[in-house]
């Protein structure tokens, strides 16, 4: 059973079918949402990071016009923990006692009639605390360290004694900053209660996880839970928990007995929905004089909440970006008084491939050799943990494309050697990856009797464009012309569906998609090769084709009848099949599974004078499989390239040292990639489907931000001799 194409269905670049709803601001995002007799909530937030509450001042909030209630830990009822998701457990109920674990801690919840009530009435709700001194310094011989609880350390051969032996060693310490997501849309909640069922309006990336949360933490069944999420203005990870103040505004509903809307605001934002940790990391390279590599020692330490439960291993990558046979990588973490940090675009891979990038921008200095050249001496095509080969990797190619659109070779090696007038030029590289990420989901596939189709599953579309890739693979399956195709999303009472994070929805849900379309088109040779009427009686189900809206003997479209007929004779409106996909295992495959590649190739120039740094050019080869949709995917590479230029050059949420407090905590003060940092962008895909999936497809939504920060800190290098191993790179240290 196959699909002839009539025209490209997938793989062009097909504008976005929500994209005239949200030009003309018709797209209704969550704090769009109204509801008759709604209320609205405010926050009230710790003014110190670390102690307990001693009594809590609420009657002049409760004697405030319009307050219909304030929730503290002393009048909450009590509620369960959620589950363990596929990041880990869940965050802890909300205001379940008298401790302050980070500044910005949320310590009640007020309800009003009016928003402005709500906020009013917020402002008049005190503390007295029992303070204590805050945990802030990730060097604090006090702070409790998490050794690896994900089991992602590795080890391989004898490190300590290869380095030991190398020819040429190198050993540096790169720090990186914390970060926040920073969306532009602020993330809003607003619950209904219908007896013992809960409707949400929620800023989510993942509606399923958060039906299951709810239903846990109120103890009712997950059908009486309904998430919906049809658009999401951005999240970068900032969506992938059921947050506090989501059970709060829900508890709240609940005891009321009327709806709740909860909008943070954007200094909430710093503390109520997750950040990128800051850490550390130190490197010890051994190599052979020639450039190859023979010893690699790769450590960090991040920073963690006193409860949060994120984990990531910087290190972990280096376990098998090159070919090297003696590593060993250690990820800790030390638990400090901040607010929970959580998945910030590339994850992990942003602050791991920094290091180790530069690290080998650093060797190649050393050893006079050309930093691609020493990238290429130490290319894999295997798996260097267990010596499979890749499911898809075309690196090569990306350097080899990359390097000749960018120009690579007009590049004079010594630093400070090339110059325009006031302004020093220097170019940087650094090779990126993403790894393999997958998680089950399922989807549907309808053909109504009209022959358009719909195909559905409760996953969200954070800008990246799944609303339209989707519906491309469902046309492209089902043979039917795009105008005909419909993708709904956002709705947890569709099927369910894994996170929009991690680079693993397209994956996921494509083959999902790419099951359910199978199945009904199958549905429909089954019903027709048994069918006298039919001109494919005795045809097997296994031998059909479908181009546009009909099902034929594969070759003989003339014998062909469409999907529309072929319900009509059979009485039917519609028929609806379901679909699923697995992560598949690497180990049946026989090989690894690879997540995407690319090399990043970077023009900076530096005010010699001033230390000013512009970025002038960004050339980024892409190994992303197959690209379904090369418009929304360029687009993804683009906003992860601009990301990597806010953490390499601007990203940094300042804590103050002595009190804990966010410092920088709003647009006004903490700084983004804006219009005028952003060059030219030049995007090149390269590389074949991916052979461990059904729709060979690779998320292209991380590894866009992997590499600018070290090819940018590179070009630096190049530009001015100053090798910079903290970000972001400032004009201080620079001068």
């Amino acid at each position: 059973m196959s699909t002839v194409e009539s025209r490209p269905r997938v793989g062009a670049g097909v504008n976005r079918v929500d994209g005239p709803r949200k030009v003309t601001g018709t797209a209704p995002y969550p704090m769009d949402f109204s509801v008759p007799g709604q209320s609205y909530g405010a926050l009230v937030q710790s003014t110190v990071a670390a102690g307990r509450i001693v009594r809590m001042h609420t009657d002049a909030a409760e004697a405030a016009p319009g307050v219909i209630t304030v929730l503290t830990h002393e009048n909450i009822p009590k509620v369960r923990t959620g589950p363990v998701t596929a990041i880990g457990p869940s965050l802890p109920a909300p205001l379940r006692n008298d401790r302050i674990l980070h500044h910005g801690q949320h310590i009640a919840f007020v309800v009003a009639e009016t928003p402005e009530q709500a906020t009013a009435a917020a402002r008049l709700v005190r503390a007295d605390y029992e303070a204590t001194e805050p945990l802030l310094d990730l060097h604090d011989a006090r702070a409790e360290q998490l050794i690896d609880p994900w089991e992602t350390d590795t080890a391989r051969g004898d490190t300590a004694a290869a380095l030991e032996s190398a020819e040429v060693t190198l050993r540096a310490t790169y720090t990186t900053s914390d970060n926040t997501n920073n969306p532009l849309g602020l993330f809003a909640t607003l619950a209904v209660w219908e007896g013992d069922t809960l409707t949400i309006h929620d800023t989510s990336q993942w509606p399923s996880m958060v039906r299951t949360t709810l239903a846990m933490v109120f103890g009712i069944p997950e059908s009486s839970v309904r998430v919906l999420v049809p658009y999401v203005g951005g999240g970068f990870g900032a969506g992938l928990r059921a947050w506090p103040h989501v059970t709060l505004t829900a508890m709240a509903a609940r005891m009321i007995k009327r709806p709740v809307k909860l909008v943070l605001t954007r200094p909430q934002m710093f503390t109520s929905v997750g950040h990128r940790p800051s850490g550390v990391q130190w490197l010890s390279v051994g190599a052979t004089r020639d450039g190859e590599l023979v010893a690699l020692d790769h450590r960090s330490l991040s920073s963690l909440s006193m409860e949060g439960t994120d984990y990531e291993p910087f290190a972990s990558g280096s376990a098998y970006a090159y070919r090297c046979p003696n590593v060993i990588t250690q990820d800790r973490q030390a638990r400090l008084n901040i607010a929970v940090p959580m998945s910030m675009r590339a994850p992990a891979e942003a602050q791991g491939n920094f290091a180790l990038e530069s690290a080998l921008d650093e060797l190649a200095c050393h050893l006079h050799m050309d930093p691609l050249e020493l990238r290429l001496r130490n290319h894999t095509d295997v798996d260097p943990r267990n010596g499979l080969p890749w499911s898809g990797k075309a690196l090569l190619e990306c350097y080899e494309v990359g390097a000749r659109r960018f120009g690579w070779s007009d590049r004079t090696p010594e630093p400070r050697s090339m110059r325009d007038g006031n302004w020093l030029v220097g170019y940087g590289m650094a090779s990126a990856w993403f790894p393999y990420f997958g998680q089950p989901c399922s989807a549907q596939a309808t053909i109504n009797s009209d022959g358009s189709a719909l195909a559905r599953s409760a996953a969200t579309d954070i800008g990246t464009g799944t609303y339209t890739v989707m519906a491309q693979l469902a046309a492209d399956e089902l043979g039917l012309p795009l105008d005909l195709v419909r993708f709904d999303l956002g709705d947890s009472d569709m099927p369910n569906s894994t996170m929009a994070g991690g680079s693993g929805l397209t994956g996921a849900l494509g083959n999902a998609v790419h099951d359910a379309c199978r199945r009904l088109v199958r549905s429909f040779a089954e019903l027709a090769c048994g069918d006298t009427d039919s001109p494919l009686l005795g045809c097997s189900p296994d031998d059909v084709e479908c181009t546009d809206g009909r099902v034929h003997p594969a070759g003989r479209p003339d014998l062909g009848e469409s999907y529309a007929g072929i319900l009509a004779r059979h009485g039917l409106s519609e028929l609806t099949a379901n679909g699923n996909s697995t992560p598949p295992v690497a180990t049946e495959l026989g090989m690894s599974l690879a997540g995407a590649y690319g090399a990043k190739f970077v023009e900076v120039r530096v005010d010699a004078d001033l230390g000013l740094i512009r970025v002038a050019r960004v050339v980024s080869a892409i190994d992303g499989g197959r690209i379904l949709n090369e418009k929304t995917a360029r687009s993804q590479i683009i906003g992860g390239t601009i990301g990597g230029i806010g953490m390499a050059l601007f990203e940094d949420t300042v804590t103050d040292p002595r009190t804990g407090r966010i410092a920088n905590g709003t647009f006004a003060d903490y700084l983004v990639a804006v219009n005028a940092d952003v060059p030219d962008l030049d995007v090149v895909f390269v590389g074949e489907p991916d052979r461990g999936t059904a729709t060979g497809t690779k998320g292209v939504g991380e590894v866009g931000l992997v590499g600018i920060a070290p090819a940018i800190a590179n070009a630096v290098h190049h530009a001015t001799g100053k090798r910079i191993r903290e970000l972001p790179i400032t004009l201080d240290a620079m001068l």
